[in-house]
């Protein structure tokens, strides 16, 4: 396996700057960091993870790195981390990225400053440099609702999510299906929208119309599915990607006349309390955040004190019919 002084050689460098940069302490040129970075992904190095705390000590704090905080889901997944970790003597160290790799990166360096004990994470994206940096600092890592290479997963399966969304509306009978989704760029969403094409394509179909916006915010959502809309694009089932995706594509479609469900069905996908506050309350893909949360703090805690991976599955996905939905 390679070590400090092979990244050093091939880098270019000091083995005291690689050290830095491995152990989250003292200044390095954003250049070098990323040059070392890139050796040390290539050359798949994983410090002792044992070593690594006993150098740093027990700081009791665990880091939890989210991409929003005003999302309902992430509030809730927050909420859930931060009382199982203060229940087992941890507290937590809430950090939201606002979907930035900027951000993400500038809170990654605070908490290595912090010497936090581990990192529960939900990175802005699949090959974050930020968290491949706690990975090369020897830091535990749980990533929750999506994966990360060097980190332990705990995430719901999107894809098949995706593909249970389509496939109740084709048993409604719906065949001009159209999708709407955000953030575009969040694996969850890409994995959901890769299910619900290819259970479609199993029946010989295609969406009528994708649309995805960058944003996951209501108002933002409402525009993704009035642009759709615009097109011209006639759909009798819509699938939002997220239940804010959703709601977003109700309005659209009410601004526009369109009755739902008498003239277009609409799914989402998370079941958040806002799915029950709207009428028709929307049908929805449940997902088990609050059992994700708590899972994630358990991968945490055994990979903090040397314990086995917990084997424990998560509960499946299903869908939760109300007044959204109709036969065609």
């Amino acid at each position: 396996m390679a070590g400090i002084r092979e990244i050093a050689e091939r880098a270019g460098t000091s083995i005291a700057t690689v050290s830095r940069v491995v152990n989250g302490s003292g200044y390095v040129s954003p250049a070098m960091r990323a040059k070392i970075e890139t050796v040390i992904a290539e050359l798949q190095f994983r410090p002792n993870a044992g070593a690594a705390l006993m150098r740093r000590g027990k700081s009791r704090m665990v880091g939890v790195l989210l991409p929003a905080l005003d999302v309902k889901f992430f509030g809730i997944l927050a909420h859930v981390i931060e009382q199982g970790l203060f229940a087992r003597g941890y507290h937590a160290f809430i950090c939201c990225s606002s979907e930035s790799p900027e951000h993400e990166a500038e809170y990654v360096a605070a908490m290595l400053a912090q010497r936090v004990d581990g990192v529960i994470i939900a990175s802005v994206s699949a090959e974050s440099t930020a968290a491949a940096r706690l990975v090369a600092a020897g830091v535990p890592l749980v990533a929750v609702d999506r994966e990360i290479a060097g980190a332990v997963s705990v995430r719901a399966d999107h894809y098949a999510g995706g593909r249970l969304m389509a496939d109740y509306l084709l048993g409604l009978g719906h065949r001009r299906i159209a999708v709407v989704g955000a953030p575009q760029h969040a694996m969850p969403v890409q994995q959901r929208l890769a299910g619900v094409s290819d259970r479609l394509a199993e029946a010989g179909l295609e969406p009528v119309a994708v649309r995805l916006g960058p944003r996951h915010q209501f108002e933002a959502c409402i525009e993704v599915a009035a642009a759709l809309l615009d097109t011209g694009v006639v759909a009798d089932a819509m699938v939002g990607l997220t239940d804010i995706a959703a709601l977003g594509a109700i309005h659209a479609l009410h601004a526009k006349g369109i009755r739902v469900p008498e003239d277009v069905s609409v799914i989402g996908f998370d079941d958040m309390p806002m799915a029950r506050y709207v009428l028709p309350q929307l049908t929805t893909v449940a997902q088990p955040i609050r059992e994700i949360g708590a899972l994630a703090v358990e991968q945490m805690i055994r990979l903090m004190t040397g314990a086995a991976l917990s084997h424990e599955e998560l509960p499946a996905l299903s869908v939760v019919v109300r007044g959204t939905t109709a036969r065609r």
